[in-house]
């Protein structure tokens, strides 16, 4: 998958729209950023581009070369993380990533070893998920996300609760895996999150109808 183009798309709830006639393309080897105040629906958008939620009207379009791609197909070209989507907190870390490789694979062929010191989670291997620190659990959602081969990576908010040292980690790891690739963050103008982006999608632009 090299382009996603989103055609004239609204997405409301009960009454309210989210967001209203949006048409954007996105391209392989561009990253891009969703801004906009708490609440101001950013993450429904991502969702939308995800194909995790459907438009209350317009279609989005997944794009190999100018073959479209079966809605059904899209989630094998695509990775994300977020604060909505959960951990299967009763598998180990171990088991997490080996349930993770059935269905996906990582960048290099990278093996699940190498994946957990990528990760400083190695010596945890062993430990439910459940007690994990927050900043244990963000990190092991992000790389799974970050390393996993896939055309476009979808990123929410990517370093709520990290520290100092986590957001080091988390830019060191896009700037390796952020290339052949669309990109697509969710920020509460974070500069961190988003530095790399070179476009910006501001959700308030899209609030009425133009």
């Amino acid at each position: 998958m090299n382009k996603i183009i989103v055609d004239n798309t609204s997405k409301r709830y009960i009454k309210e729209w989210v967001f209203k006639n949006l048409s954007y393309t996105l391209i392989t080897n561009n990253a891009y950023v969703i801004l906009g105040s708490n609440g101001s629906g950013k993450s429904t958008l991502l969702q939308v581009f995800a194909t995790i939620l459907t438009p209350s009207k317009g279609k989005v379009k997944y794009y190999s070369d100018d073959d479209v791609l079966d809605d059904e197909k899209v989630y094998k070209h695509i990775s994300i993380a977020s604060p909505y989507m959960e951990l299967p907190e009763e598998f180990t870390l171990a088991e997490v990533v080996d349930f993770h490789l059935k269905l996906k694979t990582f960048y290099n062929n990278i093996s699940r070893d190498e994946f957990l010191k990528i990760c400083y989670l190695e010596q945890w291997k062993d430990k439910v998920v459940r007690n994990f620190s927050s900043g244990m659990k963000q990190r092991l959602k992000l790389a799974l996300a970050i390393i996993t081969s896939s055309d476009a990576l979808f990123l929410d908010e990517p370093i709520s609760n990290l520290d100092h040292k986590g957001i080091s980690w988390y830019k060191a790891l896009i700037e390796q895996y952020r290339k052949d690739r669309i990109v697509v963050v969710c920020s509460n103008n974070i500069a961190d999150e988003y530095y790399f982006c070179n476009n910006e999608i501001n959700i308030e632009d899209y609030k009425h109808s133009k």
